[in-house]
């Protein structure tokens, strides 16, 4: 008795949450294949993406197109019946997997191996407007570039500082400031590209990164990105990011601890001016009631007795 074969079959229903735009460019980049050809595949009409499988080839293949937002399933290929009667009629009867799609069907699927197409976790591109970071690697490279402007800076002002009060001239002071200016974009730019690929991992356009620059909304949209949580499969920026080393979980943590630590700081300094403010005041309401008792304990000066200009009778 033949082993049973299967097929994977596709009638365009998608998972829960995969945008149709989405299915179709992923589909298209697991098939190796245009969009256009791809889009053929979601008329609603029921069509075999791969035919006369076994079983286990058949489940990696589901496996690799339900990762691409695919709902597809298996089904059994129907048992061929044998008879001698009909052969000896009809020699050329087409075999079993090849009458579920024509090959002449406008449906019909690009021909490709479909498992070993589909990557599990993208490419890191740290220096790209491409691909997607999550929210640990998001706070870790952060982190990494915060540390590094901070060296840089502080040796650029040790430097800067030493040159202008040797040489005191206006030159010095231009030339540290270009300096200064260039470090400063070129850091700003490197972060841009970590904010975009964040916004990518959310299923999001770049473009958002704009709303940081919106007043009031500029400070809350950096905690959207910390606290949102990523697509956890595919979406239309790629696959998703690898999973997080220990350096990436620790210089995350560090980032956390010091956000922590800022914030903490923030109040001392706003209790510490009010206390100070207050205490202020109190010294001052203090000497001012002190003032006015010792005002009122001075003894009242007797008033002076009026000259009177007179002349001795003689």
């Amino acid at each position: 008795m033949s082993e049973p074969r299967f097929n994977i079959v596709f009638d365009g229903a998608l998972l829960p949450g995969v945008d149709t735009n989405t299915a179709k460019l992923n589909l298209a980049e697991l098939f190796k294949s245009d969009v256009s050809a791809i889009e053929r595949l979601f008329g609603g009409h029921k069509v075999a993406l791969k035919s006369n499988l076994s079983q286990t080839e058949a489940q990696k293949y589901l496996e690799a197109l339900n990762k691409s937002g695919i709902d597809a399933r298996i089904e059994a290929e129907p048992s061929l019946q044998l008879n001698l009667n009909e052969v000896r009629h009809s020699p050329q009867q087409p075999q079993p997997h090849e009458s579920v799609i024509e090959p002449a069907s406008p449906y019909a699927p690009p021909r490709a191996q479909v498992g070993e197409a589909v990557a599990e976790f993208g490419t890191l591109k740290p220096f790209s407007f491409e691909g997607r970071i999550g929210r640990l690697r998001y706070l870790a490279w952060t982190m990494s570039l915060t540390l590094v402007m901070m060296l840089i800076v502080g040796v650029a002002f040790a430097l800067g500082a030493a040159w202008i009060f040797t040489s005191a001239s206006t030159a010095a002071m231009i030339v540290g400031g270009l300096l200064a200016l260039i470090v400063f974009l070129g850091f700003a730019y490197v972060s841009i590209q970590f904010n975009v690929q964040r916004l990518h991992d959310l299923g999001w356009s770049g473009w958002l990164w704009l709303l940081t620059l919106v007043p009031f909304v500029g400070s809350i949209f950096p905690f959207v990105l910390i606290i949102a949580p990523g697509n956890e499969g595919p979406n239309r920026y790629g696959p998703p990011p690898p999973r997080n080393s220990t350096a990436v979980k620790v210089l995350a943590s560090l980032w956390l601890v010091m956000i922590v630590l800022i914030f903490f700081a923030t109040l001392a300094g706003v209790f510490s001016a009010i206390e100070e403010q207050y205490g202020s005041s109190s010294l001052s309401s203090y000497e001012s009631s002190e003032y006015t008792d010792d005002a009122a304990a001075e003894p009242a000066a007797e008033p002076a007795e009026p000259s009177v200009d007179y002349e001795e009778e003689q």
